[in-house]
């Protein structure tokens, strides 16, 4: 049933794709980025980094979204959650500095202030280089929370109804462009 839904799932990405005005890194010169990329004006709270870098509304950022098809395909025949978990860390950190080096050939490179992503994989996620931030707005959490539900159910080996609730608890994962090059530039 799982291997079903995926298919199904690879069917209907290209129109997510199409409607969500998302770009492949292909032009970089990393191997197969995991990542899929659009530039956004930031809508939440004022934030300020670790690194001084204080993100404000209307701020430019780039935003990071994971390849969940592609991600789940790899994932589905590994079966240790500690697998699957240095799986997803090990292409993060591979497909990084291809998000470092879209900024710098961006058109608009000196104006984007960081990256961003909404996720519910915030564990470990500082070993990354990111900052994990809570969705501080309920109704956006709990909508979030939601549409990350099948990647969760489908990516999972055994999951209790206790942990889908504890442990995936969406946030936004922030960097700044400063950091992100000083970490992963080429």
């Amino acid at each position: 049933m799982r291997q079903y839904l995926i298919s199904v799932w690879t069917i209907l990405d290209p129109f997510y794709y199409k409607f969500t005005r998302l770009t492949y890194l292909k032009d970089c010169e990393t191997a197969e980025n995991i990542f899929r990329v659009r530039l956004t004006k930031y809508k939440g709270r004022e934030i300020m980094l670790s690194d001084g870098t204080r993100i404000s509304k209307n701020d430019v950022l780039v935003k990071i979204h994971l390849h969940n098809v592609k991600l789940l395909t790899d994932l589905y025949p590994l079966k240790s959650e500690i697998r699957k978990a240095k799986h997803i860390f090990q292409q993060v950190q591979r497909s990084l500095p291809g998000i470092d080096e879209y900024i710098q050939r961006h058109k608009r490179s000196n104006e984007i202030k960081g990256i961003i992503g909404i996720t519910t994989l915030c564990t470990g996620s500082d070993r990354l280089g990111f900052e994990v931030f809570s969705l501080s707005h309920p109704v956006y959490k709990w909508l979030k929370w939601v549409t990350f539900l099948p990647i969760t159910l489908l990516s999972a080996s055994n999951l209790s109804f206790k942990k889908l609730v504890d442990k995936s608890q969406p946030g936004y994962l922030l960097m700044s462009t400063e950091k992100l090059s000083k970490w992963y530039k080429k």
